[in-house]
């Protein structure tokens, strides 16, 4: 980024209006970057709804519960719906505990 003032006479006040207008654009470009990085990243957060992107699926029928984001079945429905999640929450945790220790294993 270059940044020329010659509005003054003296060297000094045009050097330090030229300083403002630098900071002033780089926070521009800064703060335009930041914006495009966070669409980007809603973008991918931001699913298609096709039925391929199912996360738990109840079937009454068989009395069956699907937690797709882990693989967990469960033939209990009716404790479910009761209130009795514990072991969907914690298969749940023990998920995201992994994908983060994923994530910082491939970020070092």
């Amino acid at each position: 980024i270059v940044v020329a003032c010659q509005e003054e006479r003296s060297q000094i006040k045009n050097r330090a209006k030229a300083m403002k207008v630098l900071k002033s654009r780089m926070y521009d470009v800064m703060v335009s970057e930041q914006n495009a990085k966070m669409a980007a990243d809603r973008k991918l957060q931001v699913g298609s709804g096709d039925r391929s992107e199912r996360i738990r699926t109840y079937n009454f029928p068989q009395g069956r519960m699907t937690e797709h984001r882990v693989g967990l079945t469960l033939y209990r429905l009716d404790a479910i719906m009761a209130g009795d999640i514990t072991e969907i929450v914690d298969a749940l945790r023990a998920h995201y505990q992994m994908e983060a220790l994923k994530a910082q294993s491939e970020a070092a």
